[in-house]
């Protein structure tokens, strides 16, 4: 698959899509006025112009602006920058790379993202399509509007690649991600060595934050940590605090959550199953504003704060899963698919309506004794982007900055 995908290197494309909807405007002229037909084409070409920079406002992160051409695009569509730093910081930077890799030029492919808007990315995907996109890369914000998208697109003849979350009841080409089940046993697994290796209570009291409910993936997150630390629970050996789901993953609504879990508790929490890097730190901020930070937290993720959090002391580990793999997969399926070539993968995911060819792959768990031989060796992070501020001051920063 790498191999054929590299073909492309070199491919450039020379109409923008402003230009040939002037020239379609010129067709749809008056044929007995030369300058009514110049006029109707200007008209044309400047109201693509503002439905482009409406595209542009809808998106604020957007980074390329291209999107069009006769041989076809690739349009990324992310989901928002709130739920986690990853896609803006990771995800982005990592499609720039592949495709510039694979030989596209900038107006080859768009990177668009919903802010947490569905109708939003539903608009971006549409303009997408109207600028000559031919794959669709996309991160949904929830199956129903997801499955949407993908209808809509397939209705074009676009081809449509879920990317990291699964469309649940949807109509995609294929799937790229992660183990995701395996990143929850991953957290589950892990909590249970922290809490052995740091809780001192006959029977420790674990509060559990979900992730969204409306994203699939948060189900299998669920699904494999539940596996590992429900059976603490119904032998005894844990007391369950409590058990929510965060709606859109929202930090703040995780914040305010997690204050109530303590309150409703008199405190007494001594560990927490959060499923990213963004709920352990709302959890960590709770009990920093009560004095009782230290105890055992989980996360995903591998973000730079979630990395600083556990050099403090503040969470015993997140799930690295190397993105710029997950990118470059989905980037080089993108291009066989633009090309009109049929990708093979080894793997299907059943999405509740079909079996979606799958490329899946496998997480690790990140404590403070790997930092360095995980994150910070495969180039994901840098240490001096970890051990900033009162980080710097920390046994791991002393000892690796």
């Amino acid at each position: 698959m790498r191999n054929t995908s590299r073909a492309l290197r070199g491919l450039a494309l020379g109409t923008t899509m402003v230009v040939a909807l002037a020239a379609c405007g010129g067709d749809t002229a008056s044929e007995g006025d030369g300058s009514e037909a110049a006029t109707d084409a200007t008209t044309e070409a400047t109201t693509a112009t503002e439905a482009a920079t409406d595209a542009a406002t809808e998106a604020p992160t957007e980074a390329t602006t291209g999107g069009g051409g006769a041989e076809g695009a690739v349009a990324v569509l992310l989901p928002d920058s709130a739920s986690s730093s990853r896609w803006e910081t990771d995800d982005r930077p990592g499609f720039e790379a592949a495709f510039q890799d694979l030989g596209l030029t900038e107006d080859q492919y768009q990177i668009l993202n919903a802010e947490g808007d569905a109708t939003n990315q539903q608009n971006q995907a549409e303009q997408a399509i109207t600028n000559g996109a031919t794959v669709l890369v996309m991160t949904n914000l929830d199956s129903g509007s997801g499955a949407t998208i993908i209808d809509n697109a397939k209705a074009q003849g676009v081809a449509v690649i879920d990317y990291d979350r699964l469309t649940l009841n949807g109509d995609a080409d294929y799937y790229v991600s992660f183990d995701n089940e395996a990143v929850g046993r991953l957290q589950g697994e892990t909590l249970v060595e922290c809490v052995d290796e740091q809780v001192d209570a006959e029977t420790p009291a674990v509060a559990v934050l979900n992730g969204s409910p409306t994203d699939n993936n948060a189900t299998l997150f669920k699904n494999g940590y539940d596996a590992v630390i429900n059976p603490k629970f119904e032998a005894g050996e844990w007391t369950e605090v409590d058990d929510q789901s965060v709606p859109d993953w929202d930090n703040q609504e995780a914040l305010v959550i997690f204050e109530q879990m303590l309150t409703a508790a008199d405190g007494d929490v001594n560990a927490v199953l959060a499923a990213n890097d963004g709920l352990a730190n709302a959890a960590v901020q709770a009990l920093l504003s009560r004095d009782q930070a230290g105890i055992p937290i989980t996360g995903q993720d591998a973000t730079v704060e979630g990395l600083q959090n556990i050099a403090l002391g503040y969470q015993c580990m997140t799930v690295y899963k190397a993105i710029t793999q997950e990118t470059q997969a989905a980037a080089e399926l993108a291009v066989q698919l633009m090309n009109g070539e049929e990708p093979e993968v080894d793997a299907t995911v059943d999405n509740e309506s079909k079996e979606v060819p799958a490329v899946l792959l496998e997480p690790t768990a990140v404590t403070v004794d790997n930092i360095m031989d995980t994150v910070v060796a495969d180039g994901f992070r840098a240490v001096e982007d970890i051990c900033t501020g009162p980080v710097a001051d920390t046994d791991f920063c002393q000892e690796n900055a």
